[in-house]
Formats: C-alpha cells, structure tokens, sequence
C-alpha cells in the first residue's frame, strides 16, 4: 500500500535558523492559515518559548520582517493583567506537538490543547480547555508578529457568537499600510465580552475577549482584503462543519496536491521530499473571496470571474524554479498565475518585482518577473494571451515607469540601453525597499537574462527584429567582464561600472558593492544564457572548471560531502558578502552545481548536488537559508528528481543523478513522467553511467519539456567517477540560445 504522503509531511521543517516557515494549517494556496505565533520577525520559531496566539495570515520562507500573524487569538483559564501579548504568551511544550498538512496540534502550559485547520480562506481553531475552568479566548487585534507593526484596527461585536473588524498592517519590506478584513465566528455564544484599548483607532493594544460558560469552544476567522461584507462571505466556507470534518478536507485536499510526485523513499529522506513538495505548494496564495472579487492595483474592486487570482509574487526567488514546477504540476494554475500578473500589469500600468497584496513593494533588483512570464508562456500558460503578454514584457525591458507610478520597472534602462550595464550608484533614488543602480553590476546580469528570455518568444511569435536586439542584449553581461580582476588565483570577474563608464575603484571579487547579496564570486555564473562566451571569458574549458572545483571545494566535497558543504560552504542565511564560495542559501548561484553538466562535466553536477541536498533534513532547521515562498523547496524537489531548469525560456531541464530508484510525476494531460535509478542511494555520491528515455540510449545532459511530457526516464548509476563517461560529448549540452554556439 502507498504511504499517505500528508502522513509524510513535517511541517516544522523550516521553522528554524531563519528558515521562516510556519507549522500550522493551511490550504494548498490558501489566503488565510492558522498558525501559532511567537517572538520571531516570521511569526514563529521552533525555540521560542511562547506562543503569543494563533495568527491566520503568513507568508512562508520569506526573508523580511512583514510576514503576518494578523487577528491573533489566544485561549486562556482567566483573564490577564496585562493584555499585551509578550506579557500574556502562554509557556507550551514541543511533547505531543503535531505539524501536518492541514492540522496543527499543540498543548499550552494552561492544560489547554489548541487544534488548527483551515479553509481556503479561513483558519479554525478548536481550544480544549481543562475541567473546572472558564474558558475565554483573546482577540487580538492591535498586535502581530514582533515584525509587523499594526497601525490601525477596529474590532466589533456582530453578535453573541461573532466579532469583525480589521486590521492595518504595514506590507512587506518596507510597503505601505494595507488593510485586512476580519469576521471570527465561535461554535457557541458566548455569555460575556469586554474590550480593551476601544474599539478602534490607531496603533497600541487593541483587542476583544469573550467568554464561554463552558468548552471546548471552535473559532472560525476568515479574512478579505475587499471589503467586512467578502470576510463574512469567505467564512461560509467553515460555517456549518465541524472542526473535525474541517481537517478531514483540508487534508484530503493535500493528498491529492501531495500525490502529484510518488517518490519510493522512506523514512526521513520521504519527509524531506514531500515536506518540500508541500512548501511549493504553499503559494502564490489565493487572493479573490468567494464571489471572485479581489482588490487591484489600481486600489479599485475587480472580480474574477472563472479563475483564482492569486497574490504575493516572490519573483526574484521564484523565476528560477518554483515557477517552472508549479508550471510542469500544476498548468492550470499556471494559466491562472500568469493571468494574475498580466492583471497586474492591466490596473496597476506596469509589471510587478515583488507584489505584496495589491501593491509593489519594489524588493530585490533585476528584472525577475520577465523570465518569469517567458516560463509560463514556454509552459503553455500563456495560450490566448501571448501577444498581450509580450506587449507588456516589451514595455518593461525597453521603459522605465513614470516618477508617479509606484513601480521602479527596470529603473537601470537608461544607462542598460545607451550603454550595456546598469550603472552603479548608491545614491540612486528609490521608490521602495531595493533600486537596480544600488546594485548595478548584479542588475545588469539580471536584466541579460531576461533579455535572452525574452527574444526566445518574440521570435516564436515571428518579432525577429525585436529577437535580434534582445539577443544582443543578451550578452551585456561582457561590458562588465574585467580580465585585469584576480582573486585566489583567478582573473576575470564581472566589475561594477559607474554612471560614466570607469570601472568601480577600489574592487574586491568578495566584497558587497554592485552586487546584491552576493558577490562577484556567485554572480560570475548567472549567464547560462550563454555558457560558451562565458567559459571563453574564463580562459577555456579546463579553466572554466577549474574554478568551479575552487568555488565548490570540489576536492573536499568528494571526500567527504557532508562536512564539506557545512564548512566550507557560505554557512549562514544572511552571510551574502565577503564570500568566494558557493552560497546554497541564496538564489543568485543555485542553478551553478549544472553549470558542470553545461561544461562537459556532468558527474561533477550529480557529486556537488547529492552533497547539497545534505543541507535538507527531518529536523526544524532542515532548510538552508530562508525556504523564500518555496524556492528552496523547489530546488530540493527538482534536484531530487533530477531535472533543473536552468536557462529561463528554453524549457531544457539539466540533467543528473536522481536521488530515488524511482519517482512518478502525475502530470494533469495523464502523461506520466517516469524516473527509475536501480540501485540509487542518497548515503552516497553517485553518477549516471547511462541513460535511456523511452528505452533508447540518451547522451545528452538535458531534456526538453517537448520530450519530458510523458517521457520514461531510466539511468543507470555507479560510484566510480572514471565510469561517468555520460554526456560529455562537444554536442551532449545544450547550445547558448543567444549564439548556438555550443562549450568548446
């Protein structure tokens, strides 16, 4: 019999080391959760020692400070002193702590057990409360998380079972104030009330108790970011239904997201896979009510009408793989994806970076959203809309947004297009949290590669002039290649320019300037756009790998992977600077471990991956640095199946060893894509000695998702590097898109 894959799932995984994960229930792309919340800026920590409530509002993974815990309830034996939740958080113990898809258990120092499910748009709590006490339950509505500042709330009693209100909250990253809607519903009335610091107002303590003759007692919260009368309605989907029943959906619900991938793993290495596979499936969160309505970028009401529109877009993170596997899983929630920013674009004038809610917070640099769009389209979710996607891509690679607009675009344009880099300047006026000229040398790879994105489509779509240009573009990252740089023994690294074409002086391949978290070590690599040119910079192939050994202490990974990935590896989740080596923490280098593939070395590829993949563990810090709305996790996922997307546009999937002897992706079209490795066994580095898809012998390092769809994939494994001979012929990798030149 197959495990149940929700039984599989730990969800405390994360909540650890700033992995920012949450351990409480959630729908697959639900709007609202419910999950406990604690001393730490993501709402929850695996050590905190408190629980300050249950919030119904988070952001998984991500790296700032704004990540929810909105509408924070608490059940308790009597009223505090004080009701300031770092006064009032109840003690509670990790003993008989449970974390699974669409349930959450814990008991509180109080005796009382705290149970969470949820809906699509609403968290449920069920509190058990000891006998012989008075159960009441606080609603807290002036704090969240200790990252959240709430500038605004208001509280009402609806009647003697239901409260409403909002709340005003600062968005992510430094973003605006925005606000959500609230309706909490209790299984039973309750027979007294009190408020504390009014009804509504500005910031401070705020909030409403209740208390009920007797327990357990279930409370139901549901959230809009419309308007009280779409909370109310979106509490439909809990109204009615036990709390029992409740979790009995949610949880199907995952197991049907769950099943997507069988994997034949077991014990820890199982929950490690489907614990990232749960993480994927986390977001983009669902962002209309029940009716279809959504609040826009334009500030304005609009309704979806047969579709989900979704919310929170990460893009920075996920244009590098949590985008193309949702894509591959999930297609028809990639069309809606794809609608959703084209909306944006539509109401708001322009493509978002980072979209929080309704509004653009202008978080990390490059251009992330058009390689982004350009794999939705390679994936089929632009079908109907392609030229109306391009327009707007079209738009921003070649315009800046007006000084009204809240959005920055590509604010390096005028500098990229005259003259071929962005050009550094901190001093630089910004709109929101990041501005590309802060980190110029890094936007301007950034914006190559969505240029060489881009002029795949247009040429599918017959704009060959425009192609022409951007494939051009698609090799600016030269402009910044200075041969004179050394570092450890090595010349030539990409170098910061200034507004007037000199070269950013002094310079330290290590150093932070021009590049955003990272350095000029991790950013050399992000041209797989053009893997020829680049190792041609680099001096030729035997160099080229030669320092990727160097970056990966390939030497000492082979001997002992494990330590060597924690040693002498970037360690920490914010240590982006003063680094040469490579940073699995972090997004600008994860696609490097196929660079080896990409350069003839394959084996390489499969040896740095399996020595990665030590970093994802059954244990709260099991994700290395910040999961970043399920990037890493994507990463994880990929790299176990092994099929990495590594050049945005082609729809090439790298190949290398998979992790299980066998893996089964349940595609939606009924085609199965079938993994088998007799004999693969994660202790160990192994290489592929063979492949053949759909029984026919198979030498090239990639596959096209044209070839991948239904395909039956079937490697075979050894130990011995001196057997790898896979895939290392001058034709085995794919050609740059840019040049259709092939490595050398």
């Amino acid at each position: 019999m197959t495990a149940d894959p929700v039984e599989s799932v730990n969800t405390f995984i994360g909540t650890k080391d700033d992995g920012n994960t949450f351990p409480g229930a959630s729908m697959p792309f639900g709007m609202a959760h419910s999950s406990p919340i604690g001393s730490h800026y993501a709402g929850y920590r695996y050590d905190d020692p408190l629980i300050r409530g249950f919030g119904h509002f988070f952001l998984s993974g991500a790296g700032c400070s704004e990540q929810g815990g909105l509408v924070s309830i608490l059940p308790t034996t009597g009223l505090p002193r004080t009701f300031d939740h770092r006064a009032y958080g109840a003690a509670y113990a990790h003993e008989g702590e449970v974390g699974k898809p669409g349930y959450y258990r814990v008991r509180l120092a109080s005796g009382i057990t705290v149970e969470s499910t949820a809906t699509t748009r609403a968290g449920v709590e069920r509190f058990t409360f000891p006998a012989g006490v008075t159960p009441h339950v606080l609603v807290n509505v002036g704090q969240a998380n200790d990252g959240e500042p709430v500038s605004a709330s208001s509280v009402r009693v609806v009647d003697d079972r239901t409260l409403a209100g909002t709340v005003v909250a600062q968005a992510f990253c430094g973003g605006k104030p925005y606000t959500t809607y609230f309706t909490t519903t209790f299984d039973r009335p309750f027979e007294r009330t009190g408020n504390w610091g009014g009804a509504e107002g500005g910031a401070g303590l705020r909030g409403q108790w209740v208390t009920f003759p007797e327990g357990p007692v279930t409370a139901a919260t549901a959230i809009s970011h419309v308007d009280a009368d779409g909370a109310a309605k979106n509490l439909g989907e809990a109204r009615g239904k036990s709390f029992d029943s409740l979790r009995a959906e949610a949880q199907e619900a995952w197991r049907r997201e769950l099943s997507s991938v069988e994997v034949s793993a077991e014990g820890a290495d199982r929950t490690v896979f489907y614990t990232a596979l749960y993480h994927v499936l986390l977001q983009p969160l669902t962002g209309n009510d029940v009716d279809g309505r959504y609040r826009g970028f334009d500030g304005r009401v609009h309704t979806a009408d047969g579709w989900t529109y979704y919310e929170y877009f990460s893009l920075w993170d996920t244009y590098r793989a949590h985008n193309q596997l949702l894509a591959l899983l999930r297609p028809g929630r990639a069309k809606d994806v794809a609608r959703s920013l084209l909306a944006i674009h539509e109401q708001g004038g322009w493509l978002p970076r980072w979209a929080y809610a309704n509004q653009e917070t202008n978080t990390m640099t490059g251009d992330p959203v058009t390689p982004f769009l350009v794999d939705l389209w390679r994936f089929g979710a632009l079908e109907g809309v392609e030229e109306r996607a391009y327009e707007a891509l079209w738009q921003n690679v070649n315009g800046v947004p007006p000084a009204s607009s809240p959005f920055e675009g590509r604010a390096g344009n005028p500098s990229y297009l005259r003259h071929g880099f962005v050009q550094y300047d901190k001093g630089f006026r910004k709109k929101g949290q990041d501005v590309d000229p802060h980190h110029g040398a890094s936007a301007t790879l950034e914006y190559a590669l969505a240029d060489s994105s881009l002029a795949i489509m247009a040429a599918a779509l017959g704009r060959h002039d425009d192609a022409a240009v951007l494939r051009g573009r698609g090799l600016n990252y030269r402009v910044l290649w200075d041969a004179a740089v050394s570092d450890r023994g090595f010349s030539g690294f990409p170098r910061p320019k200034l507004g007037d074409g000199r070269w950013l002086a002094p310079f330290s391949p290590q150093g932070p300037d021009g590049f955003h978290e990272g350095t000029a070590w991790q950013y050399q690599w992000l041209v797989p756009q053009d893997v020829p040119g680049l190792v041609w910079l680099l001096g030729g192939r035997d160099a080229a790998v030669a320092r990727l050994d160097d970056f990966f202490a390939y030497p000492d990974l082979v001997a002992d992977p494990a330590r060597t990935v924690r040693d002498k590896w970037v360690v920490g989740p914010y240590e982006y600077y003063n680094q040469f080596r490579y940073n699995p923490n972090n997004e600008p280098d994860l696609h490097v471990p196929w660079m080896y593939a990409l350069m003839g070395q394959p084996w390489k590829t499969s040896a740095v991956v399996r020595a990665a993949q030590t970093l994802f563990v059954d244990a709260p810090n099991g994700v290395t640095g910040n999961d970043d709305l399920g990037q890493m996790s994507a990463w994880y996922v990929c790299s176990a199946l092994g099929l990495y997307p590594v050049t945005p546009g082609t729809g090439d999937f790298v190949l290398n060893a998979p992790r299980f002897d066998r893996a089964v992706v349940h595609l939606e079209n009924g085609r199965d894509i079938t993994v088998t490795a007799d004999g693969a066994d994660p202790s160990k580095l192994q290489y592929v000695r063979s492949l053949d898809v759909d029984s026919q012998p198979w030498d090239k390092a990639y596959l096209n998702l044209s070839r991948l769809d239904g395909a039956h994939l079937d490697y075979r494994l050894t130990t011995d590097p001196t057997e790898a001979t896979w895939a290392t012929g001058p034709s085995s990798a794919p050609a740059s898109p840019n040049t259709g030149e092939h490595v050398s």
